[in-house]
């Protein structure tokens, strides 16, 4: 099992949730953060000054079976991606281990839904 942290423009969110979902990966987290990037440049808008060096961006992790990892980055690469500076990082990590707290199940199965349990 890999977890994949992917650092992304927050205008591309809903891209990369459908993206996401339509290569069958339907259960992530996010997180609003904030970062420093390369670019050290200010904008002016109405005549003020704005630092640029601190950006808002979106922290997406998922927590995926080795199998789905490479169908994943590719959803994220492919719906993220403006070609300009600061589309964001992808970090793929090593999970040792899963539980589902509700049934104490171990293992990479309990990443997902069994379909008797889609019945109920």
């Amino acid at each position: 099992m890999k977890r994949i942290e992917a650092i992304i423009r927050k205008t591309k969110f809903d891209e990369v949730k459908n993206a996401l979902h339509e290569a069958d990966i339907d259960f992530f987290s996010f997180w609003e953060v904030r970062g420093i990037g390369q670019a050290r440049q200010g904008r002016v808008y109405r005549g003020i000054v704005y630092d640029t060096g601190s950006i808002e961006r979106l922290l997406l992790s998922i927590v995926v079976r080795d199998v789905n990892v490479q169908k994943t980055v590719d959803a994220i690469l492919n719906s993220a991606k403006t070609g300009e500076i600061g589309d964001g990082r992808i970090f793929i990590l090593p999970v040792e281990n899963v539980y589902r707290i509700r049934t104490g199940e171990e293992g990479d199965e309990t990443l997902y839904i069994k379909e008797e349990e889609k019945l109920k």
